[in-house]
């Protein structure tokens, strides 16, 4: 969060009235890579090389920042609590 308060400033005028939601989706999911302790920049770099082509819903859900980590993680880990 912190962040983006030291920021509101600059993103004052974001140029487009939509903007500021695609703005708010893009930190929602970096903040979600960082939670599930995902490289940011690899998870994008995937993620933008995969989506132009899926057009499944379900194929697209799967691409989630915490589906990809559980998807990534040991089946041991996966069930600790």
């Amino acid at each position: 969060m912190r962040p983006i308060k030291l920021g509101m400033k600059n993103w004052l005028f974001f140029g487009a009235e939509g903007a500021g939601h695609h703005a708010a989706a893009i930190y929602t999911l970096v903040e979600n890579c960082k939670a599930q302790g995902l490289p940011v920049e690899r998870y994008l770099k995937e993620l933008l090389s995969v989506l132009p082509g899926v057009n499944d819903p379900e194929i697209i859900a799967s691409l989630t920042p915490a589906r990809v980590a559980n998807a990534r993680r040991p089946e041991s880990a996966r069930y600790a609590a």
